[in-house]
C-alpha cells in the first residue's frame, strides 16, 4: 500500500468490480478471492491431544500449530477457529455459515461421538470438502504403513487379521478404511473388550459391530489377539504385554500409538518376536504421524476444487504415501517415509487429485 493507486485497487473503489463478479457467478469466489486456497482448521476443545476437554481457547495452540504445517508442508493457508459450543447442531451450524470463505474445512480435537454427526451433517449442508483428520488422516496414515508392514512380513492385505484397541473417532475410521482396502479381518476392542454382535449403544459402535469381527470373537484384547497378525493401538500407554504379544501370529506387526506412551514400548515388542513396530513418536523409526496425510489431501482437493474427500482420495493417498518407500529401501525399520520428507506432498496431491477427478468430486 504504497500509493493512491494501491489503495484503490485493493479497497475502493477497485474492489467492487470482483464484487459484482461473485455476485453474478459464486464460483468466481474460487478464482478472484483467496477462497481456492484456504482452509478452516476448526475445533471446539473437547478432544484436545491427550489433554482430553481443555476449551476451546486451550485448544488454540495446537490449532495454530496445525495451520503451520499446513503452510509448510502443503502451502495451503489455513485458518484456527475455536468454536465455544459443545453443541452438535449450533456447531454445524456455525460452520455452514461462514464456509463460503474457504475451500475446505479440517475438524479436530472434537470428542466421539458428536466429531461423526458433525461431520455427517456438514457434509450434508456444504458444498466443500469436510476432513476431520484425527479420524481420516490417521486412517489414512495408517492404510500406508500397514501396506509396507505387509510387505515387510510377507502378508497379502486381504488375508491379516488385525486387532484394533481404541473404538474412538480414529480406531472406527481406521477400521472403515482398513475394510474398504479389503483387510481380511478386523476386531475392534475398548477398554470393556472385543465389541462384538451384541452392541446395543451408541449406534456408531452398533454399526461397527456389524461389519467386524466376522468370526464372532468375545473376550478382552488379550483374546482378541490369539494368532492376529496385527495390532493397531490407539488407545492408552501400557495396555499390551510381552505375552499377549507372543500370542500372536509369526512375526507379528505392532502399531502402538498412543502418545505419549504407547501400548507396549517397542524394545518390549521387539523381545516378544514383533518384526514390524510402529509408534506415534519421533524418537522410534515408523513414526505414524497424520502430518504425512492432511497437507497433501488438501492440496489435491484444492487443486481440483474437490466438493468433498471420499474414500478413492483417502485410499490414493494411502497409497501414494506407501510407494514413497521403494523395495530397495523397505525394511522393518523402516515402512513409512519421514515426517519431514517433502517429496510426500508431491506424491500425495497429485494422486488424491486424480482419485477425485476419477470419481466424480473434482470440479475444474
Amino acid at each position: 500500500m504504497e500509493s493512491r493507486d494501491d489503495l484503490s485497487l485493493a479497497y475502493t473503489p477497485g474492489v467492487a468490480r470482483p464484487c459484482l463478479e461473485i455476485q453474478k457467478n459464486i464460483n468466481k469466489s474460487y478464482e478472484l478471492t483467496r477462497r481456492s486456497n484456504l482452509v478452516a482448521v476448526i475445533t471446539d476443545g473437547t478432544a484436545v491431544l491427550g489433554l482430553g476437554d481443555i476449551g476451546p481457547e486451550a485448544g488454540m495452540p495446537v490449532m495454530e500449530g496445525k495451520c503451520a504445517l499446513f503452510k509448510a508442508f502443503g502451502d495451503v493457508d489455513a485458518i484456527p477457529l475455536c468454536v465455544k459450543s459443545k453443541d452438535v447442531d449450533e456447531i454445524v451450524r456455525t460452520i455452514s455459515l461462514i464456509s463460503g470463505s474457504f475451500g475446505g474445512i479440517n475438524l479436530e480435537d472434537i470428542s466421539a461421538p458428536r466429531c461423526f454427526e458433525i461431520e455427517k451433517k456438514l457434509k450434508e449442508c456444504c458444498d466443500i470438502p469436510i476432513f476431520h483428520d484425527d479420524q481420516h488422516g490417521t486412517a489414512v496414515v495408517v492404510l500406508a504403513a500397514m501396506i509396507n508392514a505387509a510387505k515387510v512380513t510377507g502378508r497379502k492385505l486381504d488375508e491379516m487379521t488385525i486387532v484394533i484397541n481404541g473404538a474412538g473417532a480414529a480406531g472406527q475410521a481406521i477400521a472403515k478404511l482398513l475394510l474398504t482396502a479389503n483387510v481380511g479381518d478386523l476386531i475392534l476392542c475398548d477398554k470393556n473388550g472385543i465389541i462384538s454382535d451384541t452392541e446395543i449403544e451408541p449406534d456408531s459402535r452398533r454399526a461397527m459391530a456389524r461389519i467386524t469381527n466376522k468370526t464372532n470373537k468375545i473376550g478382552l484384547l488379550a483374546d482378541a489377539l490369539k494368532g492376529a497378525d496385527a495390532f493397531i493401538g490407539v488407545s492408552a500407554a501400557n495396555l499390551v504385554s510381552e505375552e499377549m504379544v507372543r500370542s500372536m501370529a509369526k512375526d507379528p506387526i505392532i502399531f502402538a500409538m498412543a502418545n505419549p506412551s504407547p501400548e507396549i514400548m517397542p524394545e518390549k515388542a521387539k523381545n516378544a518376536g514383533a518384526k514390524v513396530v510402529g509408534t506415534g513418536r519421533s524418537d522410534y523409526p515408523n513414526q505414524i504421524n497424520n502430518v504425512l496425510v492432511f497437507p497433501g489431501i488438501f492440496r489435491g482437493a484444492l487443486d481440483v476444487r474437490a466438493a468433498d474427500i471420499n474414500d478413492q482420495m483417502k485410499l490414493a493417498a494411502a497409497y501414494a504415501i506407501a510407494e514413497l518407500v521403494t523395495e530397495d529401501k523397505l525394511s522393518p525399520e523402516f515402512i513409512i517415509p519421514s515426517a519431514l520428507d517433502s517429496s510426500v506432498v508431491k506424491a500425495v496431491a497429485p494422486a488424491v487429485a486424480k482419485a477425485a477427478r476419477d470419481s466424480g468430486a473434482a470440479r475444474i
